[in-house]
């Protein structure tokens, strides 16, 4: 494909980098196979655009809000009101398409933005660009059925799919959850296709020399994540907490990523708990890839990067999900566990003592994770096929 087509891909993610992490992957694949295209991704994130853009991919950053509950998002730095907040983004958002005057709009996970910020640019497009393609991607799970019905109802989210929409992509495999029929989507005039998993597939560094720069040679490597960070905080205090508890039993190293968007004295405080204990605390690691691909058990949240690149990986894993506000790391990591490709604490069961047990069931355990012929994880290559099949 020679032509040099626009794309634009909204990619509203908060505090996280899931969103980041999955539309940079995508926009790699499209420019791999479609090398004269240009996009530009519009993202929230304060950490923006995080993870190394290829060339041909740019991004405009909005200011960041953050999820107080379904539906309901407040700004993270401006002090603004919510609704002088989202009269901005609009104005921001509706700009940009009018400006770039894209030939395919990619939007993440909300059909109609955060609080409905997307359907004004929406409208402009459908009126001022019908050529364009618009297409819904999103992740295999989202929330709990009768909050995305409740939320999207309110939003209309339902009426703007059938209204703007030419195409749904989901990120992840009917055999695992049916997003179609659990959040009852409208199927749109070019269909809805599940396309796998989007997993970063590498390439990964010898094992040898993460375990070497950590100290863990000749040791067990225990890697804890906890994805952007601004959760993650009761997860990394009962780890520490449960590796003192341990003492002598404990015969292996860990490196614990508390999270880009930790705030500074978490970390301190973290520090100072692991004080002559086996642990290494950093904010994040530049390639957690091979940082996962190196560890003889991973320690994480359910958030779908990390799970994914776990699964991709075939490495052991003790998921503590996130508690809320949304169910979806709970409902993912449930199903994941009784598959047995993982194994999961519930969060409301999560202590330094309960953290401490299961861990050492963990590592001593030879019979997980299971094979599950049903994970697919060419999901980044399956979607840029699937966009690039509709700019053909």
């Amino acid at each position: 494909m020679a032509s040099a087509h626009r794309i634009v891909i909204y990619s509203q993610d908060g505090m996280g980098l899931g969103h980041l992490r999955r539309n940079t992957l995508i926009g790699q694949q499209i420019l791999e196979a479609a090398p004269a295209s240009n996009i530009l991704l519009i993202a929230d994130s304060p950490v923006a655009p995080f993870f190394k853009l290829p060339s041909g991919m740019d991004f405009i950053k909005l200011p960041t809000i953050r999820k107080i509950g379904p539906g309901h998002w407040e700004g993270a730095d401006l002090q603004m009101n919510t609704e002088d907040m989202r009269r901005l983004r609009i104005v921001l958002l509706r700009s940009v398409l009018q400006c770039y005057q894209p030939d395919l709009l990619l939007v993440d996970h909300m059909p109609v933005g955060a609080k409905g910020e997307l359907t004004p640019a929406l409208a402009v497009l459908k009126q001022e660009r019908p050529t364009c393609s618009v297409v819904l991607g999103l992740r295999d799970i989202l929330d709990a059925k009768e909050v995305i019905a409740r939320v999207w109802q309110t939003e209309g989210a339902y009426d703007a799919l059938r209204d703007f929409y030419d195409r749904v992509l989901i990120y992840g495999s009917s055999h695992i959850f049916d997003a179609c029929g659990t959040y009852c989507l409208p199927v749109p005039a070019q269909g809805i296709h599940y396309c796998g998993y989007v997993v970063n597939a590498g390439p990964v560094r010898p094992a040898s020399q993460i375990r070497h720069t950590h100290r863990a040679d000749g040791r067990r490597l225990v890697f804890v994540s906890a994805g952007g960070g601004h959760d993650g905080y009761p997860l990394m205090r009962a780890y520490v907490r449960a590796i003192r508890l341990l003492g002598n039993e404990v015969d292996f190293m860990t490196l614990m990523a508390v999270g880009v968007n930790a705030p500074p004295e978490i970390i301190a405080e973290l520090e100072g708990e692991a004080r002559g204990l086996p642990v290494e605390i950093a904010s994040h690691v530049e390639d957690s890839l091979s940082h996962i691909a190196a560890a003889d058990l991973v320690v994480c949240m359910a958030g779908y990067n990390t799970l994914s690149e776990v699964l991709h990986l075939r490495k052991k894993a003790l998921v503590v999900p996130r508690a809320g506000p949304s169910a979806e790391q709970t409902m993912r990591a449930g199903l994941f566990a009784s598959r047995g490709l993982i194994e999961m604490l519930d969060p409301r069961e999560l202590s330094p003592e309960a953290l401490a047990q299961r861990l050492l069931v963990a590592l001593r355990r030879e019979d997980f994770p299971a094979q599950d012929g049903a994970i697919e994880m060419n999901g980044a290559r399956q979607a840029a096929s699937c966009l690039l099949e509709l700019l053909r």
